[in-house]
């Protein structure tokens, strides 16, 4: 009986998450698996949603700290917590929010892991040449050339519609977290590899319209569920890419080569907010992290470029 009305209290509360937020579906995942996991701890003492009290939260606190979780990961449980009894609250299945009065562990501000504007080239080239396959190497090269020159999340970049670059377009609509939209301009490199990989996907598409397939919507389908190429086999891409251009596989990630976008675009004077609109940050405070990885280009411009400071 506690688990089924954990089950409805969770689907519902994710249910209207959805419905009024937009939520992002791995957003939704997250807060689904912590919602889960303090369901399960409170059951095995005999205690549901309705009942636990502020105590029981702050064991549940204590429980995921001795189990080595970050701060990161202990401070969006208790937000799936605290925003699961709110709503609770509003509904009037609670006459409380026993988490409302608790603070959190708070997150690490650690600086974004990046790569040299050199040893991104060379992750470039490997992508053209990693692939036996021609069809491969087309598309690895898309991959990596979008990526760079826009800095979309590895999901926006995966699911990329095929409309979105019909016409050689100069700019792309792209569609991010919460499903808010923005406008990304592709570099000439960019829009050179995805056009080649287009003519090469329209023509397997025909062949394959030929043969009674359906086609597929996304730039870059895939045989998954989705229908698109899926971020983890992207993920052991960026890997074996990563071995290839002689770069430990353990510093790079697409998320990595998201803060290289951003960081060198930094570097080359862009304007702080037009990157934040460029990676679709809702707070500018996010896209400030990047200043912090630029100390040493900061310094020089200011010993070099500012009109006082002493001649060599």
């Amino acid at each position: 009986m506690a688990e089924a009305e954990a089950s409805r209290w969770i689907s519902t509360f994710l249910d209207a998450r959805a419905a009024e937020l937009g939520a992002a579906r791995n957003t939704q995942l997250a807060y689904g698996r912590d919602l889960l996991d303090f369901a399960d701890w409170l059951a095995r003492r005999d205690l549901g949603f309705a009942d636990a009290g502020r105590e029981a939260v702050e064991d549940y606190l204590v429980h995921c700290d001795a189990q080595g979780l970050s701060k990161a990961t202990r401070a969006r449980r208790l937000s799936s917590i605290r925003q699961l009894y709110r709503f609770a609250f509003e509904e009037g299945w609670r006459a409380d929010n026993p988490a409302l009065r608790l603070t959190g562990p708070g997150r690490t501000k650690s600086l974004p892991k990046t790569l040299s504007e050199d040893e991104v080239t060379r992750l470039m080239e490997a992508a053209r040449t990693r692939a036996r396959n021609p069809a491969d190497r087309l598309r690895d090269t898309a991959l990596f050339e979008l990526l760079y020159a826009t800095g979309l999340r590895v999901s926006e970049l995966v699911s990329l519609p095929v409309a979105a670059v019909r016409g050689d377009p100069r700019m792309i609509l792209v569609k991010g977290k919460g499903n808010k939209e923005r406008m990304v301009p592709l570099s000439t490199p960019a829009r050179a590899a995805v056009a080649d990989w287009l003519a090469h996907r329209d023509a397997e598409e025909e062949a394959g319209r030929k043969a009674g397939r359906a086609p597929s919507r996304h730039l870059f389908p895939g045989e998954g569920k989705a229908g698109h190429l899926t971020r983890q086999y992207f993920h052991t891409l960026v890997k074996e890419v990563a071995v290839l251009a002689g770069i430990s596989p353990a510093r790079v990630t697409p998320h990595v080569l998201r803060h290289a976008f951003a960081t060198h675009l930094l570097a080359h004077g862009a304007d702080l907010r037009v990157i934040q609109t460029l990676l679709g940050h809702a707070d500018l405070a996010t896209t400030e992290i990047y200043t912090h990885v630029l100390d040493d280009h900061l310094k020089e411009l200011v010993l070099t470029r500012h009109p006082l400071a002493r001649k060599a």
